[in-house]
């Protein structure tokens, strides 16, 4: 069992599918010493990047039974002082001048995101395929990845307690020189300027928090809350440095440069919902985030408003004049945003929004057939000679993993708080797209476990039965407007609950644990407008 939707709205129901579809091109084996190693690569390159790879999985781990492999070579190749590589490939990269198929690995030294989403990968095969070995194997590899990110000047302020970068774009990999390299710039030397992206920040205080859980986990209670104190330290220190009042600054700055045109306080960019997800923003915040996202979608400035970042940068001054305003990193509409986006927007009371979101996706690639990277704001794909990258592939591994992340987590609510479903939060939220009955069944291919549900909305019940092998479930319920649980009962008997109001939703609350099948009732009850 993998993932199995069933609801009155084909929308829904062909979303997985269609969604595999797309990753199950990206599917990348190659050999190396011997060894075979199965990834997923970006489908701009052939190669697995563990940058793209750590948010594909959140996709491929429900049909994939190799979720170790990758991960597993990636710490095989760790520096013996901790660093990651961010790629390795066996196919030659830049036809028809290179066409040597040689064994590459690959770090770009301007990226300070790296170790973060290594961690990261090992927590998500970790909790799909239970296996406490390959944790436990890791785990140096994970301590060392997260040393040399925070004692290494290239990445790690002392003083301000962040993490630093030079001046790219987001998260991505290549550099402002001030036009004094002649291509993109990915190396660091002495004229690179500084500076804290807000991405990298909230990156390591999630990974921070996966290592108080790790430990938590093994026992050792010391280092776990180690780890959770270095997790709340950085998010008080980020929160301080780069949150404007409305977001957060898209580059706030170490060297003193200043670009015509520029103002990174008004810019808007990719790793905003992405910090709303790993956790370091308080719902106000979020709040915020959300509402200047619908705002500049209002605008009607492009077709969707998933800014890789808004306003764009001035057409090729990172080095490559394709870079042109609209395209690619420098404000191309990217669907991996629209789905963070979405997953935001379930979570902070803005279901609606998020649902448009979905629904707009899917109309996107069922007309098509196709899912890419980035696209103009106008609608148009990108394509190899309007992309810095080789390769244009119309199966998005990137975008469209996002994506179902936010219909798995947000909209069918079944998120994984541990290991193998053995704890879980179950949150549907399927009121907010106007479906009254639903059956959804999600699972591990890697070791067969699975959680499922269906929902029946009612008159005035909410009926939800619920199964599961053993798994200690909180409920976050999704109810109609105007309405507030009066009673909830699991097999007939009452259990606690309580009611709450998110913006504008109304959610009801309880816990309970299921072994088997249960039946759970709760009456709803139309409140005073």
């Amino acid at each position: 069992m993998e993932i199995e939707i069933k609801t009155s709205d084909p929308v829904f129901d062909n979303f997985y599918p269609k969604i595999k579809a797309f990753l199950e091109k990206d599917l990348l084996d190659v050999v190396i010493d011997g060894k075979k190693i199965r990834g997923y690569r970006s489908p701009d390159t052939r190669s697995i990047w563990i940058r793209d790879y750590s948010d594909i999985l959140r996709g491929v781990r429900y049909f994939e039974k190799d979720l170790t492999s990758t991960i597993q070579h990636f710490a095989e190749t760790q520096s013996r002082y901790g660093r990651i590589f961010d790629y390795f490939t066996t196919f030659p990269e830049k036809q028809p001048c290179e066409r040597e198929n040689w064994t590459k690995y690959v770090r770009v030294p301007v990226e300070a995101d790296v170790e973060y989403r290594f961690i990261k990968a090992v927590y998500l095969a970790w909790q799909a395929t239970g296996d406490d070995r390959f944790l436990r194997e890791l785990l140096p590899s994970m301590e060392m990845a997260l040393d040399y990110i925070r004692v290494h000047s290239y990445y790690w302020d002392k003083e301000a307690g962040l993490i630093k970068r030079p001046y790219t774009i987001d998260t991505w990999d290549f550099a402002y020189t001030a036009g004094q390299h002649d291509w993109l710039q990915f190396q660091i030397n002495d004229e690179t300027y500084w500076g804290y992206m807000h991405g990298d920040n909230s990156g390591y205080y999630e990974a921070f928090l996966i290592m108080s859980t790790v430990y938590d986990y093994l026992g050792d209670d010391v280092t776990a809350m180690k780890w959770r104190e270095k997790a709340v330290t950085i998010r008080t220190v980020m929160n301080r440095v780069c949150w404007n009042g409305s977001f957060y600054t898209h580059f706030v700055k170490i060297t003193p440069v200043s670009i015509k045109g520029v103002d990174e306080s008004v810019q808007l960019s990719l790793s905003n919902p992405v910090n709303i997800n790993r956790g370091v923003t308080s719902h106000k915040m979020a709040v915020s985030i959300l509402g200047e996202y619908r705002k500049r979608g209002a605008e009607k400035k492009a077709f969707a408003e998933w800014y890789s970042i808004d306003p764009p940068f001035p057409g090729g001054i990172f080095g490559d004049e394709k870079l042109v305003a609209g395209a690619y990193i420098n404000g191309g509409i990217m669907p991996l945003v629209g789905g963070e986006l979405a997953r935001a927007a379930f979570e902070h009371g803005f279901e609606n929004y998020a649902v448009e979101i979905l629904q707009k996706y899917y109309s996107m690639i069922s007309e098509s057939g196709e899912t890419y990277l980035w696209y103009f704001p106008d609608g148009t794909p990108s394509s190899v000679e309007t992309s810095t990258s080789p390769d244009a592939e119309p199966s998005d591994g990137w975008g469209s993993s996002a994506m179902l992340y936010a219909f798995v987590e947000g909209l069918a609510g079944i998120t994984d708080q541990h290991k193998q479903f053995e704890k879980v939060r179950v949150s549907p939220r399927w009121y907010a797209a106007g479906i009254h009955e639903a059956e959804v069944n999600v699972g591990y291919n890697a070791s067969g476990c699975q959680v499922g549900y269906t929902m029946k909305l009612s008159g005035n019940h909410m009926i939800l039965q619920v199964r599961a092998d053993s798994t200690e479930m909180e409920f976050h319920v999704l109810i109609p407007e105007h309405c507030a649980a009066t009673r909830v009962e699991v097999d007939g008997k009452p259990v606690f609950f309580r009611n709450l109001i998110i913006e504008n939703s109304n959610y009801v609350d309880f816990s309970n644990e299921i072994k088997g099948k249960k039946r759970i009732v709760i009456k709803l009850d139309r409140k005073d407008e």
